[in-house]
């Protein structure tokens, strides 16, 4: 077939994904543009086989690779941005914030160790944090003849527990982020407050002889979720302290840019507390399973969960003057591939 011939058959279909092209992403219409997009592609490793000229060429290489980027390109930068995300933002982003990182585990460690040790040495402790009642239920909860350990285990189903830890362990990070906005003061009483809950949880269950119980279900999950909380205060108190003190720059101004670290540092956050709910509805409550190995799994996560802070984001690939992939997205492909095969005639 001529070029001539060539491009007066196939021209309307050019057209046809050239004024695709030009719409506003996501408007509706008949086209079928993945089936036109594929027709096109071969269309052009045809146009190079028979050695049609370059212009021609060309134009369809460059219709090819617009149609490849509207079809492919916005899925194909959101899971590059995900996985730098992943192996070097997040975890680089932590040791930046190192210092906050230290005031917020102080902040939420340090009530939880010494409430602990103050209610087992002296068991009333327990009733100036928390009412008879609560105490109680929580004695419920962990009770070793039970078939599910753990709060809110009413639920029928461990699928229906994922829902429900997974609401209420992001809400409360959520909470302890958003309450940073009152200078910084809300972050820091509520992980205090959770500090000093969790220090008396412990330290009664561990009175009323529910050691191996309580550890058994906590141990699994708690270096993901309780890092997590640390997170969070250092995502509110990073809000709230730039209200505090904003330098040369104006509160609103030095708010945003804290902002920008902050809404970061929460997407690793939610995916920590997700991954804790999951452990914590499929694992942590499952009576079955030995102390030992709950214990071990516990330890072995808490390791992994420390070597990945440390270490991730390290090295050429994370670059400290690396732009990042949430901002840049992946570079458009600058070729596209010969065909082989095509129907076309």
């Amino acid at each position: 077939m001529k070029q001539e011939d060539f491009a007066a058959r196939f021209e309307p279909q050019w057209r046809a994904l050239e004024a695709w092209l030009t719409r506003p992403r996501g408007a509706l219409d008949d086209l079928d543009a993945p089936h036109l997009y594929r027709q096109v592609c071969a269309q052009l490793a045809l146009a190079r086989e028979r050695g049609y000229s370059l212009a021609l060429q060309d134009r369809l290489n460059g219709l090819v690779l617009r149609a490849h980027q509207r079809l492919h390109g916005a899925q194909a930068r959101l899971q590059s941005a995900w996985l730098r995300y992943i192996r070097f933002d997040f975890p680089r982003l932590v040791r930046r914030e190192w210092r906050l990182v230290l005031l917020s585990s102080l902040l939420l460690y340090g009530p939880y160790a010494a409430m602990g040790l103050w209610v087992r040495h002296r068991p009333e402790a327990a009733y100036l944090v928390m009412d008879p009642a609560e105490l109680a239920q929580y004695e419920d909860m962990y009770r070793p003849d039970r078939d599910s350990i753990g709060p809110g285990r009413e639920a029928d189903t461990d699928v229906a527990m994922f829902g429900h830890y997974i609401r209420n362990n992001i809400g409360l990070d959520f909470q302890c982020f958003a309450w940073g906005l009152f200078l910084g003061i809300g972050t820091i009483l509520f992980l205090l407050f959770n500090g000093l809950q969790f220090g008396t949880v412990e330290g009664h269950l561990v009175n009323a002889g529910l050691a191996k119980t309580f550890y058994g279900f906590v141990a699994g999950h708690s270096a993901l979720e309780l890092t997590g909380a640390v997170f969070a205060g250092v995502a509110g108190m990073k809000l709230g302290f730039a209200i505090l003190a904003p330098g040369r720059r104006t509160r609103v101004e030095a708010l945003k840019e804290a902002a920008k670290v902050s809404v970061r540092l929460m997407y690793g956050t939610a995916a920590m507390t997700l991954m804790a709910a999951f452990i914590e509805a499929f694992w942590s409550s499952n009576a079955t399973i030995l102390f030992p190995v709950k214990i071990a799994f516990g330890v072995s996560m808490a390791l992994v969960v420390a070597a990945y802070f440390i270490f991730m984001g390290r090295g050429a690939g994370g670059s400290r003057n690396a732009r990042s992939a949430v901002e840049r997205g992946p570079a458009a492909p600058q070729e596209v591939p010969r065909s082989s095969s095509s129907s076309l005639p």
